[in-house]
């Protein structure tokens, strides 16, 4: 009886690591990472989302550093996602639908490098992906695409206040004039992709 009882621990302990070893990443940067966090928390198969900053020249480098456009780092998003419930290719849809892929360094009145469009790729297969689907976004939007495809560089995790913000903040005037209706669109565009 006691061996019946450990195994199905066991198993489950070993079922937990499969899954977490299958996970992959995505990091993202289209605009305000409150806009992208927001979105990708409800995405069915992403498995944790995080705020932070990619791409620049500057070790740990605070938001307000960021935000002065010095540091050269774009807001990101680090997704974790399980590609046995949603692709890479799922993930890159739901991001060329949420912000505008054609205003350089700009996502409506957010202007400054560090709002830039930016897919950071973290193996050769995402690469390869996203040239694919950048190339079919070309042929969606009026203007040409801006943004920009690199390897993943050092990740750095914005500070606590900015994770989770819009479901900490939703009645703050950023969060509900520019997050909530990018949450809207996703939820009619995508409704069956919601957690």
């Amino acid at each position: 009886m006691a061996n019946q009882l450990q195994n199905p621990s066991t198993n489950q302990m070993v079922h937990q690591a499969d899954q977490a070893d299958q996970a992959e990443i995505a990091i993202l940067g289209g605009g305000c990472f409150w806009c992208l966090e927001a979105v990708y928390l409800e995405v069915l198969g992403v498995t944790k989302v995080e705020s932070g900053y990619m791409g620049g020249q500057v070790a740990g480098p605070s938001y307000e550093q960021v935000c002065a456009g010095t540091t050269g780092h774009a807001e990101v998003v680090r997704l974790e996602f399980d590609p046995q419930q949603i692709g890479y290719r799922d993930i890159l849809e739901i991001f060329f639908t949420i912000h505008d892929p054609t205003t350089l360094n700009r996502q409506g009145n957010d202007a400054g490098t560090q709002y830039r469009s930016v897919i950071y790729f973290t193996s050769p297969g995402q690469e390869t992906t996203a040239r694919q689907v950048m190339a079919e976004m070309a042929n969606v939007w009026d203007g040409p695409l801006v943004t920009a495809l690199a390897p993943a560089q050092t990740w750095y995790r914005a500070e606590d206040g900015h994770q989770d913000y819009f479901r900490q903040h939703p009645l703050q005037g950023y969060c509900a004039f520019v997050v909530a209706p990018k949450v809207i669109k996703f939820r009619k565009t995508f409704s069956n992709r919601l957690k």
